[in-house]
């Protein structure tokens, strides 16, 4: 007790020391607990369920789509349109007026036979002088408009020498002979419409391009038969006229002179 009596000051000091450790201690302990109790909270906010949207409706709109990826296509060839395809009455024979639309009649067209039209260029002959050998190129131009332009005609030539022979101008230039000089193997020509290709062709080998082709058509209800049509022909059926403007390989084109409309027909070749 007297040691107590000395030294309280020391003793008290020491038990106000002993305090502030222990409320030092838990001050950390309080810290530590707070900081994970606000990790806690910061996590409850920032990561709580969310509840998914629920699904749009979205079936009107993928309908509009569909109907979109659709192209809208106009039939004006039929005769249910009558702005394009007036009605045509005719007139019978025993004065009744009869419903006969335009274009019924053309699909009634047969196509019996399409027949190729050759440009055939071939070496006739060679004709001796003193100048030289003068050389006979044959040119048949069977699709040429002109009827007088589609028979054989001769031309004369000499190598080196240009001549013209088409209806458009074509020309031809001599440019090589091969073997004897008056008596070739064959010879070179320079075709301008080939954009200056070079062709050999020689007597027993003429050069042959297809050009255009002639049709035989044939009408069945008015037992009509138009043979050897060509491009720019007209042809008449049911009292309409028509107009051919192409003829392919395996089709005619026509065109009906009351309103230009076009129409085609094929050609089916096999027996």
């Amino acid at each position: 007790m007297q040691f107590i009596k000395k030294n309280y000051e020391k003793v008290l000091l020491g038990i106000v020391l002993l305090g502030l450790a222990a409320v030092a201690v838990f001050l950390l302990f309080l810290v530590s607990g707070e900081r994970q109790a606000q990790e806690e909270r910061r996590n409850k906010i920032i990561n709580r369920p969310v509840k998914p949207l629920p699904a749009i409706e979205a079936t009107q709109a993928e309908a509009l789509l569909k109907r979109g990826e659709t192209p809208l296509i106009l039939s004006f060839s039929d005769n249910v349109h009558k702005l394009f395809n007036p009605v045509r009455w005719q007139k019978a024979v025993d004065g009744r007026l009869l419903k006969n639309p335009v274009g019924t009649d053309v699909q009634k067209i047969e196509i019996t036979k399409i027949t190729p039209l050759y440009l055939i260029i071939s070496l006739d002959s060679v004709n001796p002088s003193e100048s030289g050998p003068r050389y006979v190129i044959v040119v048949e131009q069977q699709a040429a408009t002109k009827p007088n332009l589609r028979g054989k005609r001769s031309n004369y030539v000499s190598k080196g020498d240009k001549k013209e022979y088409g209806e458009h101008k074509e020309t031809f230039t001599l440019r090589d002979v091969a073997g004897p000089a008056d008596n070739p193997t064959e010879v070179s020509l320079e075709l301008s419409d080939l954009d200056n290709k070079v062709i050999t062709i020689s007597k027993d080998k003429p050069y042959r391009r297809i050009d255009g082709y002639m049709a035989d058509l044939k009408f069945a209800p008015e037992n009509k038969n138009f043979p050897s049509r060509r491009v720019g022909d007209k042809i008449s059926i049911a009292g309409e006229e028509y107009n051919i403007v192409a003829i392919a390989e395996n089709e005619v084109v026509l065109s009906a002179k009351s309103n230009q409309k076009k129409w085609t027909i094929k050609y089916n070749s096999a027996p």
